[in-house]
């Protein structure tokens, strides 16, 4: 049951992982899709859905992305496939944006009463799911369609609800777009002192979210409503050329020539025909790169005007071809689209039929499905019941051997315990005793010294007084004696205590403990150690030689360990061999594993170097070399 356990775990965290770097991409997707870097958008969805592109999320988005770069072929193409993928059973989320893209592609090719239909669907679902930036873009697109058409009760249902989403939120950046879905619509609507008064309130809250898009937006709006509603074409002007001087995308050819469209508007609004051509040849310019038909269409339409009134028939003729072929080339474009949504609504039709069909399929192959997964189940289960009695003497086996290692370390433990208890008692009595040699033999010295060099003091002046040679003399015997005091005292502490006190004797009681007869004997060896090394060192030194005794133990089978201390001078040697059952040197390349990290890291922290030669069935060789 505990294997069962264990590869279920396995299995479960495995996708978890992935499925956190695939939400993490799709998040970033989403951010660059709502900043309009509509590209690196894709690029990041690519990274989120690649071992799995038919997606119905991955088709969705790739939808939206389309619509938004107005290529709306493919906007089409991708929505077909979110709904074949998903057999129309989407999620709430799925389904607002299939009705939301759907309408937008439907508003695009002019069928404004499907576009509603899609748009009310969406408006529908978003009651229930909580996506506000979305919801939003709904509003927007929904007020748009109804600024440009006759449905009078219908806005006014539309802006009651929109305002009533906006105050909900409380958040300046919707409110922004609802100023503006308000002025686009008023100013479709020709109202001339409702788009004045919210194309204010755009401008004015563009400025207070500090938005360059929205404020250039905004410039053009309030250029508009002065050029069409207030007849002052001159603030239109500044409006416009303030909309073109902080615009961020200067080499987009589509948006500087539809400012430089509208500053010629408002010449010709003022009658000034010499102005109005300049800056239409300059929006014919910018238009030439992009190939707007509709925008060339409006642009000869005005050349045409202006030439005419000035008796240049010439030229005015030549315009007027234009405007008839740009405007033969719109009208094929929207033929073009409004055939596409038709095959489109038709392609919807038939797949609602495919469905029927498929759903009944699929019916049939889940009643054959769930036999063979019973079937498969079965097979499983008893497959399971075989293995697990094939392991259970094996998990007997090593659960004995478990307890035996834990006795072991539990004898390895407190046999730590003692050897650092003993060093710490022994160090402390080191300490009392060389504080009682500084007191009761050097302090009496150094006192009567004092003695004596305050009477050399009090009398250095006096040439009468006696015994001033004598004083001299035994002052300097009595510092001669504490000289030699000190001395003894540091030789006694470096070289009166051996090493049968500390480290060794340590080692050896450590090996005959874990020794067991038969199955484990330990060996201890040493060469030089006649001298007791720095307490610290001896404990680091003792852990460390205890850890690889324990991995021995749990991890070689051996039946025999070889210690080996050999002191040269300023380098302690440590040779530790086993006849255990060895490793191959290339599983562990960096020592990992087993302790072994750990030990070296210590090892290297003492300046020290740590070495291992091991062969699979021959046992390991571990050499440390500490400098002492």
């Amino acid at each position: 049951m505990r294997y069962l356990l264990f590869v279920t775990l396995l299995f479960s965290i495995i996708p978890f992982s992935f499925a956190q770097e695939k939400e993490y991409s799709l998040n970033q997707a989403e951010l660059l899709f709502q900043k309009g870097k509509y590209e690196e958008a894709k690029l990041e969805l690519e990274k989120s859905f690649k071992d799995n592109i038919i997606n119905t999320d991955y088709c969705l988005f790739l939808s939206k992305i389309y619509a938004r770069q107005f290529q709306m072929r493919s906007s089409l193409y991708w929505l077909k496939k979110a709904k074949n993928h998903a057999n129309e059973k989407f999620t709430k989320t799925q389904e607002f944006h299939y009705n939301l893209w759907l309408g937008f592609n439907y508003e695009i090719n002019k069928n404004y009463f499907k576009s509603y239909e899609h748009y009310i669907k969406a408006l529908e679902i978003s009651q229930k799911i909580d996506i506000p930036y979305y919801k939003n873009f709904l509003y927007m697109q929904g007020l748009s369609l109804l600024g440009e058409n006759d449905y009078k009760d219908r806005a006014k249902k539309w802006i009651d609800s929109y305002k009533e989403f906006v105050n909900k939120l409380n958040n300046e950046f919707y409110l922004n777009s609802y100023y503006y879905a308000l002025t686009n619509y008023f100013h479709h609507k020709k109202e001339s002192d409702s788009t004045i008064l919210y194309a204010d309130k755009y401008l004015k809250s563009s400025k207070a979210i500090k938005n360059t898009s929205r404020l250039v937006n905004a410039y053009t709006y309030k250029g508009i409503a002065c050029a069409e509603h207030k007849k002052n074409q001159d603030s239109a002007r500044f409006y416009h050329h303030l909309a073109m001087k902080i615009c961020s995308c200067p080499e987009n050819s589509l948006i500087q020539g539809t400012y430089k469209y509208n500053i010629a508007r408002t010449y010709i609004l003022d009658s000034n025909r010499q102005k109005a051509k300049k800056w239409l040849y300059k929006a014919w310019k910018d238009t030439s790169q992009i190939r707007n038909n509709y925008r060339f269409m409006k642009i000869s339409k005005d050349l045409d005007s202006i030439y005419f009134l000035e008796n240049n028939y010439d030229s005015a003729y030549y315009f007027a071809k234009q405007f008839k072929r740009f405007s033969d080339s719109t009208k094929i474009s929207q033929t073009k689209r409004r055939l596409d949504s038709i095959q489109m609504e038709s392609e919807i039709a038939e797949q609602k039929n495919e469905s029927i069909i498929n759903k009944k399929k699929a019916t049939k192959n889940k009643i054959i499905a769930s036999s063979l997964a019973g079937g498969l189940i079965s097979v499983c289960v008893i497959a399971f019941l075989i293995y697990k009695n094939t392991k259970r003497k094996q998990r007997i086996a090593e659960q004995e051997r478990e307890i035996q290692v834990q006795k072991t370390e539990k004898v390895l433990k407190e046999q730590e315990l003692a050897t650092i208890d003993a060093m710490i008692s022994g160090q402390e009595k080191e300490r009392q005793r060389l504080a009682n040699d500084l007191h009761d033999n050097l302090g009496s010295t150094l006192a009567t010294v004092k003695l004596h060099f305050n009477h050399l003091l009090k009398n250095r002046s006096n040439s009468k007084a006696e015994n001033i040679e004598e004083l001299y003399s035994k002052t300097n015997t009595l510092l001669e004696e504490a000289y030699q005091k000190v001395r003894s005292i540091a030789h006694e502490k470096n070289s009166g205590v051996m090493a049968n006190q500390g480290l060794l004797p340590a080692i050896k009681s450590l090996a005959k403990k874990v020794s067991n007869g038969k199955n484990l004997k330990i060996e201890v060896q040493d060469f030089g150690l006649d001298e007791r090394l720095d307490n610290s060192l001896e404990i680091s030194i003792f852990r460390i030689i205890q850890e690889l005794i324990t991995n021995i133990i749990k991890h070689a089978n051996a039946s025999e360990i070889h210690i080996s201390l050999t002191n040269h001078d300023s380098l302690l040697n440590i040779i530790i061999e086993d006849n255990g059952k060895g490793f191959d040197n290339k599983i562990l390349p960096e020592k990992d594993g087993m302790g072994l990290r750990n030990i070296e890291k210590r090892i290297e922290h003492m300046e020290g170097t740590f070495e291992i030669d091991s062969t699979i069935g021959k046992g390991t060789n571990i050499i440390i070399n500490i400098p002492i």
